[in-house]
């Protein structure tokens, strides 16, 4: 096996080692060739050109030194007394799969070097070899290796980029919910003011279904949905004349239809925005019975979403629990009492089961918050109080 380094006609490397273009950076080169002059000579050919070349005598030594150092690229014989080149080539590509590898040999049988390319060389040089050819393949496979690591570092930025955009658009949508519930909760202030009777009430009553959806182990992202319904259960009220809304003794028939139809109103004054689609349903059944007695429409159990059934409850709990002008509030424990025993009928037993395992201390915390206007206190905060156990 030989090298012809000059070829014919050429000039010797060091009358025209200015000539040659360098590489962009000190690149490292693993030669392996159990032939001693053979080595030599590509490693000497090559650091002339600015290569940092190291030279190994064996597969199993070319092994050793890809443990220790990192390489641009590996030319390596294939007949070798130890590791074959192939089984070099192997071992190369499982551990290093960027790792260009030239398979320089004296065998002429393109079986052999279609065999190589399957299994991962860049490409396959025949000795003897003039100096340009060694030269060429090796620039070629340099510029391979530079575009991976040029595609790698650019899917590194692109990926860091997407990251960073993403949490960009999270911390947006963010804000924009943050402004969608501060506007819910302005609206809900003007429903206040329009129906003083039950101030308080609705963040109230969406504080107590809050903390009984997570009770039930409702998903966070279905409590936001259903604590927005909860809240803006009353809402098609502004559409009800004051004189029925505001009237201090028992409503006629015909009123009392009227007021019915605020179940009806507020659905469809939030069902078209898309933020508030799953809330209208809430809004459009939150009275509702599980046994089909309630309205507008008289469905029962399942029938009615998760999400109206847990307000039921809350919505009487703050009921009895609150002053009214035609009675006094009554304590946490009958309505416990009043709750339970509607259970199958106005409410879902399941429900109901979960919300008497509740301690009255928590109802009685979320109501001092409120109506304390604690600081800490966000009517659709759907993390538990400190003391709230999991």
């Amino acid at each position: 096996m030989g090298l012809n380094l000059a070829g014919p006609g050429s000039p010797s490397a060091g009358e025209n080692s200015g000539a040659e273009p360098m590489p962009r950076k000190t690149s490292r080169i693993l030669v392996v060739d159990d032939e001693t002059h053979v080595r030599a000579m590509m490693g000497s050919t090559l650091e002339r050109q600015g290569y940092e070349v190291q030279l190994a005598s064996s597969g199993r030594e070319a092994l050793e030194t890809l443990e220790l150092n990192s390489y641009d690229l590996v030319l390596t014989d294939i007949v070798m007394q130890d590791v074959n080149g192939i089984a070099l080539l192997e071992q190369i590509h499982a551990q290093h799969p960027n790792l260009p590898v030239v398979m320089v040999t004296a065998i002429h049988d393109i079986s052999v070097a279609i065999d190589s390319m399957r299994r991962g060389a860049y490409d396959y040089l025949l000795k003897p070899f003039e100096r340009e050819h060694l030269l060429n393949t090796v620039r070629r496979a340099m510029d391979h290796r530079h575009a991976l690591e040029e595609n790698h570092n650019y899917q590194q930025s692109l990926e860091q980029m997407v990251r960073a955009r993403t949490e960009m658009l999270r911390h947006a949508m963010e804000d924009l919910e943050h402004s969608y519930d501060v506007t819910l909760e302005a609206l809900g202030d003007a429903l206040d003011l329009k129906d003083s009777e039950t101030e308080g009430h609705s963040k109230r009553v969406t504080a107590y279904t809050i903390a009984l959806a997570r009770a039930m182990g409702i998903a966070p992202a279905e409590i936001k949905v259903i604590a927005r319904g909860a809240f803006l259960h009353d809402v098609g009220k502004m559409a009800i004349p004051d004189e029925i809304l505001r009237k201090p003794g028992k409503l006629t028939p015909e009123e009392q239809s009227i007021m019915r139809e605020h179940c009806t109103r507020g659905y469809n004054m939030l069902r078209k925005i898309p933020f508030l689609a799953g809330a209208a349903e809430i809004v459009y059944c939150h009275q509702e019975h599980y046994d089909g007695s309630g309205y507008p429409r008289g469905i029962r159990g399942r029938e009615i979403p998760i999400g109206a059934r847990i307000f039921a409850v809350g919505d009487t709990l703050d009921a009895i629990t609150s002053d009214r002008p035609y009675r006094q509030a009554r304590t946490f424990d009958a309505a416990h009492e009043e709750i339970l025993r509607c259970s199958g009928t106005q409410f879902d037993p399941a429900v109901v089961e979960v919300f008497l395992k509740i301690p009255n201390e928590l109802w009685q915390e979320l109501r001092s918050e409120i109506s304390g206007q604690s600081k800490r206190f966000s009517t659709f905060d759907i993390d538990p109080p400190a003391n709230q156990s999991e």
